[in-house]
């Protein structure tokens, strides 16, 4: 079977003996910023739609939680049927529409029932709304998360338009700072700012980090076209610039 023999191939790689002594010295620590790596090369090749390089990535970051299983095992925490396991039995708990006699409307509902769900499982144990967000998230994304996390118990805008008045608020608090040269206050309105901008972005149904991705790769297309046009006129002004940017804008709109 495939999975044994990875398994079977990641203890042979972590044996003290006969070991590989890069994979003997890995740590949790150490892995986790290859654990991230891989997470996102697996985005970029379904973003790309590359199916067979997101086969070798799925791989990769299969690997990793292989990788993790072997050293929990050797510690006596919990070996890769653990975590198996572990994540059979949330699938089946969290989906009482489908293993269960509940009924749900939509995916919309199925959603819903799915956050209730494990919003009772949190308060079970005790724990905040906010717990189980991990640090390592990126600020945007968790920026997001916070947001649903808090609106479960109430805490939001019944509509965008509230998002909306918020974000033109941060705006004017980081103009007010900027006005008075305080770095640390122009540092924290902005970051409020950033905040409000991810309220905003989920109460419009968009993921604000796929958002800004697009916007980063158009932002990419935009100035390249520009760099070609002032390479091949040797030099250029700030409007010259601003010209060749808009002429490789409506060249975008153009061809849809």
């Amino acid at each position: 079977m495939p999975m044994q023999e990875l398994i079977d191939l990641m203890a042979r790689l972590r044996d003290p003996e006969r070991g590989c002594p890069w994979d003997l010295d890995q740590t949790f620590s150490s892995l986790a910023r290859y654990t991230l790596e891989e997470a996102y090369e697996v985005v970029d090749c379904l973003e790309r739609g590359d199916l067979p390089a997101l086969k070798e990535e799925l791989g990769d970051l299969l690997l990793q939680v292989v990788f993790h299983s072997q050293i929990a095992r050797e510690q006596g925490a919990f070996d890769f049927e653990a975590v198996v396991r572990g994540i059979c039995d949330k699938l089946v708990r969290r989906h009482p529409h489908v293993f269960g006699d509940v009924r749900v409307g939509g995916a919309e509902e199925q959603s819903r029932l799915w956050e209730d769900q494990k919003l009772r499982e949190r308060e079970a144990q005790g724990k905040s709304v906010l717990d189980g967000l991990p640090k390592a998230l990126p600020a945007l994304p968790r920026a997001v998360k916070l947001g649903q996390r808090a609106a479960q118990l109430g805490f939001d805008w019944p509509a965008p338009d509230g998002a909306r008045a918020k974000v033109a608020e941060e705006l004017e608090e980081l103009d007010g700072a900027a006005r008075a040269a305080a770095p640390a206050a122009v540092a924290r309105e902005l970051g409020d700012l950033l905040l409000a901008i991810s309220s905003l972005a989920r109460h419009l149904n968009v993921d604000p980090e796929s958002a800004l991705r697009d916007a980063n790769r158009r932002f990419e297309r935009r100035f390249r076209h520009v760099e070609e046009r002032r390479r091949a006129a040797g030099s250029a002004s700030l409007e010259q610039l601003e010209a060749w940017w808009v002429e490789a804008k409506d060249a975008e709109r153009a061809d849809g």
